[in-house]
Parts: structure tokens; C-alpha cells; sequence
């Protein structure tokens, strides 16, 4: 056990490390170059004004968005996978993304005045949108899946049905939208953090903090239904509340993080895979590595999106989808 434990810790550490680097990287790295020595100058208070406007107002927030959103759409595809038994379950696949993006569009199409009257204040609701719309596709995936129990492939078959319906809801919206509209949607539901600011870090971080503790300590009760139900009511867990909260959880986790990164997919399917791969399915240690895991591979994608094409931007969405769709026809062919 405690070389077990040995391990997770290297391995938490390397991860912190690998985070903190690709900071670095992702703070020198843009349209404007900034050198790390100028980077410390600027973050101590003695940097130029252009460098700490660059910096400190529009790389800095994305950055942490992009470790916030990461977390929490990474924890959100972990407790999926245990609570339905299913590998292949992820947000943006069942449909809970979808549904997210769909309540935000519609609150964007039917307030845009509002909107553009304080739009700093309305943001803060863009997450209880958000949070009602994966709520309701959640519960519509949950009923309509039940059948004396639930069945994992049936939650998965019913969630790519809902997710259809709420994608084709969204497009009828954003046809009504106005072309300027129409674009920036497009480019928000394939995911993407550009022109995030610290007011949209402010409205996910209550969120992040509340939730992801909370997912920890769920722990224990995720090690017990992922063994089966059977199993889990054996060990005095009351499996269908338990699997509720669990579920609420996660689409709150989902919920918060589309509404202010859009509909990242595939990054809930990939990371918690790969932090079972590295520490084991025991949900005490591969819910925080799943953490870091998720922070730091869309703190990656969204550095190669903002420079490959550079001064043109590729959606982080759009890079994630690159990796998390060749890993999910890797899972598909492999089981």
C-alpha cells in the first residue's frame, strides 16, 4: 500500500509539474512573443504596459479557464463511466453537452438585448442556463434508458438519440440568429475559450471549488457501484439515490464548464481512461490524477490551437476532438 501510494504521489507530482511548464509555455507563446524573463518582470509588477496587458488580461484568464474547464468536463466524464458501468460514456456523447449548449443558445437568442445591456452581470447566469439544460437531458436519458434497471448500452444508444434531437434544436435556433451571431455560436459550441475574460473565470470557479471536492469525497461510493449494483447494495450504499446525486454531480460539472467553454467533447471519455491506465480504478486516486489530467491536456490543446495557425485560431474543441475521436474508434474496436 505504500508503495501504491508512493506512486500516485510521483505520479500527482509529475503531473503539477508538467501543468506549471506548459503554464510557461502557453504565457511566452502567441502572436506577441514574451520572453520568461519578461514574463516574471510582468507578473512582479515591473513588466510594459503591452506585455501586462497581454498577460495579465488576456492569456492568464484563458489559461485558467482552461484548467478549470479541464477538471471539471474530465471529473464529469469519471463519475459518468462508473455510475452507468460504461467505458464509453462521456458528456458530450449522452448528450448532456447538448443539452447545455442548446438551454444557452436559446437564452442567448431570447435575451440578446439583455445580454447587451450588462453583459457582464448576465454572464454569471449563462451556468444556471447551462445547468437547466443538462439537467433536463439528463433526466430525459435517465428515464427513457430505465427499463426494469438501467442498462448501460441503452443509456449510451438513448443519450446519442437525445443529443441529435438537442443538436438539431440548436441549429434551428442558430438559423433565426443573425449572421455575426450565427458564426460566434458556431465557433462556441465546437468549443472554444477565446476572448475569455476574468469575469468568465469568476462565474466557473464557485462552481469548480464546490463541486470537485465534492466529487472526491463521493469517492468511496463511485469504488462501490462501479463493481455493480448488487455489489454496492451489499456494502450498505442505497445505490439509486447515491446514483442520482452522482448523476447531478456530473451534470453540473458538464453544465458549468459548456457554458463558458461550449461543447468541448471527447476530453471526459479520453482523461479518466488514462488515469486509470496510470494509477488503477480505485476512484481515491484516479479522481484527483483525472483532475490534473484534464487540466493539463486542454491547457495543451488550447496553446497548439491559439499557435499552430497562427495569427488564426483552431477551437480547443476542435483540437481535443482530434485526439479524444481517434482514442473513441480505438475503444469501439477494441471492445
Amino acid at each position: 500500500m505504500k508503495s501504491y501510494a508512493k506512486k500516485n504521489w510521483s505520479i500527482a507530482i509529475i503531473l503539477i509539474i508538467a501543468i506549471a511548464a506548459a503554464l510557461l509555455i502557453s504565457l511566452n507563446t502567441g502572436v506577441i512573443k514574451i520572453s520568461p524573463l519578461e514574463v516574471f518582470q510582468t507578473i512582479t509588477g515591473n513588466g510594459s504596459g503591452q506585455n501586462s496587458m497581454v498577460l495579465i488580461h488576456f492569456r492568464l484568464p484563458r489559461m485558467v479557464m482552461a484548467l478549470l474547464i479541464g477538471a471539471g468536463m474530465a471529473l464529469s466524464g469519471a463519475i459518468l463511466q462508473s455510475v452507468t458501468q460504461n467505458d464509453l460514456a462521456d458528456p458530450g456523447i449522452i448528450g448532456i453537452n447538448a443539452g447545455a449548449g442548446c438551454s444557452v443558445i436559446l437564452y442567448i437568442y431570447f435575451f440578446q438585448d439583455q445580454m447587451a445591456a450588462s453583459s457582464d452581470f448576465s454572464v454569471f447566469f449563462m451556468p444556471l442556463a447551462s445547468l437547466v439544460g443538462s439537467t433536463i437531458a439528463a433526466v430525459l436519458i435517465y428515464a427513457i434508458s430505465w427499463k426494469d434497471g438501467v442498462s448501460p448500452m441503452r443509456l449510451i444508444l438513448v443519450g446519442i438519440g437525445i443529443n441529435s434531437a438537442f443538436s438539431a434544436l440548436i441549429i434551428i435556433f442558430q438559423l433565426k440568429m443573425d449572421p455575426k451571431d450565427f458564426t460566434r455560436a458556431t465557433i462556441w459550441l465546437n468549443g472554444s475559450i477565446s476572448g475569455t475574460d476574468w469575469t468568465y473565470v469568476l462565474t466557473l470557479l464557485p462552481w469548480i471549488l464546490i463541486l470537485v471536492p465534492l466529487t472526491f469525497m463521493k469517492a468511496g461510493t463511485l469504488n462501490s457501484i462501479h463493481f455493480g449494483d448488487d455489489v454496492a447494495a451489499g456494502l450498505g450504499t442505497h445505490v439509486e439515490r447515491e446514483r442520482r446525486i452522482l448523476l447531478l454531480i456530473a451534470v453540473a460539472l458538464a453544465g458549468a464548464s459548456v457554458s463558458v467553454g461550449g461543447g468541448i467533447a471527447f476530453l471526459g471519455l479520453v482523461v479518466p481512461h488514462l488515469a486509470r491506465k496510470l494509477v488503477g480504478p480505485m476512484h481515491g486516486a484516479s479522481l484527483p490524477i483525472t483532475a490534473l489530467l484534464g487540466a493539463l491536456l486542454l491547457l495543451v490543446a488550447d496553446t497548439i490551437g491559439r499557435n499552430i495557425l497562427a495569427p488564426s485560431e483552431i477551437p480547443v474543441g476542435v483540437v481535443v476532438s482530434v485526439v479524444g475521436g481517434v482514442y473513441f474508434l480505438y475503444l469501439l474496436m477494441k471492445s
